[in-house]
């Protein structure tokens, strides 16, 4: 949970374009929530048409809503410098409850001013809440899923490239979110750790780690083709990146040539399926060397 809190938001969430699309749609959802549920009582405030309640709450949404467009504003410039962690979303969003509330709470109190201060302040955070939270909530799933279908069909192209070594791997997760892409070449081992498992794989030079709720069967089973094997109950190795293969007193390892990571060893339940593997590529004169 911690490290959730700690790790950036998507950049889809700051982007102009999207921040602006927030502004406009919160605008409007606050109008119309305004108008439908009538809170503070505003109806009775003024003995006016339905029609001129609804100027006369647009100027005053719109007015409220000038702390979400500053907010946004300050937020833009903000991630162009530093990282904004869902942390530090959250408390911007209380931030932003907080000061718009503020400010429909001045403007009920000048029109009733009767009202007592901390109930009605109390009634616009709720208001507030709903007018800000709703529509964010909205807004970040539709986004979510906008960029996750631009990132599907960035793969798909990807994986139209006929050689082999550039097929990209998509790893999900037991939601059957996709949380990861790296081409497959690119992959070292996965290794299985409780309930999540944790994918080593190379990238722009150095080694990465990538820790996702799933396992291990889960994986195998989604490249029954590919050479990617479970040779330990522990482990999921791409073969292709295999250097040596030696023989230990306690057993068979195998070594992927990189001072990170260890050896990794062969159980006995999974060494007719490497021993397989071995034959079948002994035939196609593409194998590790041995030790």
């Amino acid at each position: 949970m911690i490290d959730t809190l700690n790790q950036k938001i998507p950049a889809y969430l700051y982007t102009k374009r999207n921040l602006i699309r927030l502004v406009l749609f919160t605008a409007l959802f606050a109008l119309i929530f305004i108008n439908l549920y009538k809170p503070f009582s505003s109806e009775n405030w003024y003995h006016v048409s339905e029609f001129m309640f609804f100027v006369f709450s647009s100027l005053v949404i719109l007015t409220g809503v000038l702390v979400v467009v500053i907010s946004r504003i300050i937020m833009f410039f903000y991630t162009k410098k530093y990282a904004l962690t869902w942390l530090k979303y959250g408390l911007w969003i209380l931030v932003e409850i907080f000061f718009m509330s503020l400010f429909y709470t001045i403007y009920v109190l000048s029109i009733k001013k009767e009202q007592e201060i901390l109930s009605t302040f109390k009634e616009s955070i709720t208001n507030t809440s709903l007018v800000l939270l709703l529509p964010y909530a909205i807004l970040s799933l539709y986004f979510s899923r906008q960029e996750k279908e631009k990132r599907l069909k960035k793969i798909e192209e990807e994986k139209t490239d006929n050689n082999p070594q550039h097929t990209i791997l998509l790893f999900y997760d037991e939601k059957g979110d996709l949380r990861l892409s790296i081409q497959r070449n690119s992959l070292l081992y996965i290794e299985s750790a409780d309930n999540y498992v944790i994918i080593w794989y190379r990238h722009k030079g150095s080694m990465k780690k990538f820790i996702l709720r799933s396992t291990l069967k889960a994986l195998e089973e989604q490249w029954p083709d590919a050479d990617i094997l479970r040779c330990h109950r522990s482990f999921l190795v791409n073969f292709e990146q295999i250097k040596t293969i030696s023989r230990e007193k306690d057993g068979i390892y195998l070594d992927l040539g990189v001072e990170e990571i260890p050896t990794i060893p062969i159980s006995k339940t999974y060494s007719e399926k490497v021993i397989n593997w071995l034959m079948n590529h002994a035939v196609e004169g593409n194998l590790p060397d041995k030790a």
